[in-house]
């Protein structure tokens, strides 16, 4: 077991990888009440030195040991390459520390089994970065689905593309790809039967950086994923189609992030049992302008001090590699029907 967080000086945490984004879990985390940012670690000294200015009261060290050996460290925040996720989360759950890492957890359904073991032996918090689910918005999304708004769930789409960094170590889909598919499994709250995903490698040999995407349900409900690093719009949509409503999460929008959208098809008797176009009014829930990363450090911080187990753990985190490795099988067989065949995937309700 853990030792438990020594609530006078709060919940001591680091972060580990100072590149593109962990700046911002950085800076959440230092500025949450009862969360001490005492670390931040990153091998590079240019971005040690360009970081150390912002947070005065955390160590800067680019040797993940002295980090792990600072008995007084609560937790640790891992934002470093996709390839390196699950060696530095086994590493610091054997430390006797509690995690938080970026998605995916890992880049194999092995290590990312492995370190969800680990975690559950030693009674440690791991939590997986799926942003998206702590999004207010989505969460709106959510309810609208769980409430019967939207009817059944019929088909499911995603855009996830911009003009944006090359990648050398991973492609648009492990890069992109953990984003929507872990909130196309939360929303559908059941697991593929199969998956399919063609990809084509414009600028780098060997990394894809288009993927079309496709998850097919038992309940006949089909999902699709456009990623891409290499398109001329900035899109971060996911649309629902129901049986009843339709309603759509945008993300690039500075309002009305989620709008529901009072269109189908309805039976018409007086048109010989043939369905007529319905196309009511749109609306827009008010969607709270929270910074997701916000709620989602609250989230990890409150686990840590409460010992609950989070909305995204290691579970969850297993649940999309599973899905993310079954696209890539169908990448590297041009297309291929990959059949999904695990009783693990079923999401927890």
């Amino acid at each position: 077991m853990l030792r438990p967080v020594d609530e006078a000086n709060g919940v001591k945490v680091a972060v580990v990888g100072l590149g593109r984004w962990g700046p911002a879990v950085a800076r959440n985390l230092n500025t949450l009440p009862g969360c001490h940012l005492a670390w931040c670690c990153d091998l590079d000294p240019d971005n040690r030195e360009r970081w150390q200015s912002t947070f005065l009261n955390a160590r800067f060290t680019g040797d993940l040991d002295e980090v792990l050996g600072d008995e007084s460290v609560d937790a640790v925040a891992l934002t470093t390459p996709v390839p390196t996720h699950g060696e530095l989360a086994e590493r610091v759950l054997e430390a006797g520390k509690d995690c938080f890492v970026e998605k995916p957890l890992a880049d194999s359904v092995e290590m990312a089994d492995r370190v969800r073991i680990i975690a559950e032996e030693r009674g440690a918090v791991l939590m997986v970065g799926h942003l998206l689910e702590y999004h207010p918005g989505l969460e709106i999304l959510s309810r609208l689905l769980g409430d019967g708004e939207l009817g059944n769930p019929r088909y499911i789409y995603s855009q996830r593309v911009n003009l944006g960094q090359l990648r050398a170590n991973e492609n648009a889909l492990w890069s992109l790809g953990p984003h929507d598919i872990a909130v196309i499994l939360s929303l559908v709250g059941k697991a593929p039967v199969e998956v399919s995903a063609r990809g084509e490698c414009y600028i780098r040999s060997g990394v894809e950086d288009v993927i079309f995407g496709h998850m097919r349900f038992a309940n006949k409900i089909s999902a699709h994923l456009h990623l891409s690093w290499l398109d001329p719009h900035k899109e971060r949509r996911i649309t629902v189609v129901g049986s009843k409503r339709m309603a759509t999460f945008d993300d690039m929008a500075p309002e009305r992030k989620v709008t529901v959208y009072d269109k189908g098809f309805d039976r018409h008797e007086s048109l010989y049992g043939e369905y007529a176009i319905r196309s009511g009014e749109a609306h827009s829930p008010a969607v709270p302008n929270i910074e997701a990363l916000r709620i989602e450090c609250e989230h990890f911080i409150d686990c840590v001090r409460s010992r609950r187990r989070p909305k995204t753990d290691g579970a969850s985190g297993l649940r999309v590699v599973r899905i993310l490795e079954a696209m890539q099988a169908s990448l590297d067989q041009d297309g291929a029907t990959i059949l999904i065949d695990d009783p693990s995937l079923a999401v927890a309700s």
